[in-house]
């Protein structure tokens, strides 16, 4: 019993120090403001890939589905 509350209180301690953080300073944004740190950082890459799959596969949308378009995944 004294185990299960110890480990308890512990667990809770290291749950709440790992809340514990500073905020990210201005000059340590710098690598997220960069173009290839964005979701979409190269939009006419990302425009000629849709562009190859709806010419291969004869729809749009899901990049990620694997399968050959014949159904056969």
């Amino acid at each position: 019993m004294r185990i299960g509350i110890t480990s308890t209180v512990l667990a809770l301690a290291l749950l709440q120090g790992g809340c514990a953080f500073e905020p990210v300073q201005p000059w340590e944004k710098d690598l997220l403001a960069k173009r290839a740190m964005q979701l979409d950082g190269y939009p006419i890459d990302q425009y000629l890939d849709d562009h190859i799959y709806y010419s291969k596969e004869g729809s749009s949308g899901g990049q990620a589905v694997g399968g050959g378009g014949c159904g056969c995944n």
